[in-house]
C-alpha cells in the first residue's frame, strides 16, 4: 500500500493552505510518495518545498500520524503552524511538471494557493480528502 506524506500548513486564523491541482476543480495539501530512502517527514518537505516552494525547517513539523486515505493509500500527515509568516501567497509556486496528457507541454502539478476555512475544505477538496482532513483538529 502507498503512503502519500503530507503537510498541513495553517495561518494564525486556523486556516489550511490549499494548492489548486492542475486541470481540476479541486485543491489538495501539498503531498506525495516518498522517494527510495526518504523518511516521511524528509517526503513531506520536499512535496511542499516542490508543490508551493515553501522550505521551512523541519523543526517547525509537528507529526500528525498515518491515516487511511483510500483503500490502495494511506496518509502520514504533519503540520506547521505559518502564524503571520505566510500573510500572502503571491510567492509562491509550483517547482514539480507533468507532461499534459494532450500537448505532452511540461505542466505544472498545481497552479494556484489559498487559504481556507473547515467549511471551506468540505467543497474544495475532494470528497475522501474533505472527510480525512475534517477529522483532524488544525
Amino acid at each position: 500500500m502507498d503512503t502519500s506524506c503530507g503537510t498541513l500548513i495553517v495561518d494564525a486564523a486556523g486556516r489550511l493552505l490549499l494548492c489548486h491541482v492542475t486541470g481540476t476543480k479541486h485543491w489538495d495539501i501539498p503531498k506525495g510518495l516518498r522517494d527510495a530512502g526518504e523518511t516521511a517527514l524528509q517526503a513531506a518537505r520536499r512535496e511542499l518545498f516542490e508543490e508551493a516552494g515553501l522550505d521551512i525547517p523541519a523543526d517547525r513539523f509537528t507529526e500528525l500520524g498515518e491515516f487511511d486515505y483510500r483503500r490502495d493509500k494511506r496518509l502520514h500527515l504533519f503540520r506547521v503552524d505559518a502564524g503571520e509568516d505566510l500573510c500572502t501567497l503571491d510567492h509562491l509556486a509550483c517547482t514539480s511538471f507533468f507532461p499534459h496528457h494532450v500537448t505532452g507541454v511540461a505542466t505544472p502539478e498545481v497552479d494556484g494557493f489559498r487559504w481556507a476555512t473547515r467549511d471551506e475544505v468540505r467543497t474544495l477538496c475532494w470528497p475522501r480528502m474533505a472527510q480525512r482532513l475534517l477529522a483532524l483538529e488544525w
